[in-house]
């Protein structure tokens, strides 16, 4: 029997599920650059962040038990970008390959654009992270940027891979005057 998963907004009883899987990635992936996985304090910093800047922030369950996160973040934080969201993406190295990253990341995008943002950057921490190259392109990104050989982890250089979504009417209009995605 397939077990079901769930996509349900964050919870801060999430966040010892969220840095157990953060931290496997820092420690043995190249998603992340970071080098020392951030403690559960940090983690916590971070989420109460994005919350309180009004991101949309989603985990998946499977029977109870988060196996994966994503969440919307600033691209930059000048003002000329409030329409220009950036996502991140983790899921547990044992629950990978099951779809779990597209239900979430699809997720992520309806609730972007409800929001009104009008483009999603992915910025993908090696040109060697085929499944997320992938897994983005068959969601519609297309690859706008390579900076190469731009960040050194497990002894080697990385690549940083930019992609690139329109969200909902991306830029064949122009917003309000007075629109902003995130409320404040």
């Amino acid at each position: 029997m397939k077990s079901t998963v769930v996509i349900r907004a964050v919870t801060f009883a999430d966040v010892t599920a969220i840095n157990a899987i953060y931290s496997e990635n820092v420690r043995h992936g190249t998603a992340s650059w970071e080098l020392t996985p951030p403690d559960e304090g940090e983690m916590r910093r971070r989420m109460q962040s994005m919350l309180d800047q009004g991101y949309p922030y989603f985990v998946a369950e499977i029977e109870k038990k988060v196996v994966g996160y994503t969440y919307g973040s600033s691209y930059r934080p000048r003002l000329g970008y409030r329409f220009t969201v950036e996502n991140s993406i983790y899921v547990d190295p044992a629950y990978q390959r099951r779809g779990i990253a597209r239900q979430l990341m699809t997720t992520l995008i309806d609730a972007c654009t409800a929001q009104g943002f009008r483009q999603m950057i992915a910025v993908i921490g090696d040109s060697e992270n085929l499944a997320s190259i992938q897994l983005h392109r068959s969601l519609g990104f297309v690859q706008v940027g390579l900076l190469p050989n731009i960040g050194f982890k497990h002894n080697r250089w990385l690549d940083s891979v930019l992609l690139q979504r329109a969200l909902g009417e991306g830029d064949a209009t122009r917003p309000a005057a007075d629109a902003s995605p995130l409320a404040g």
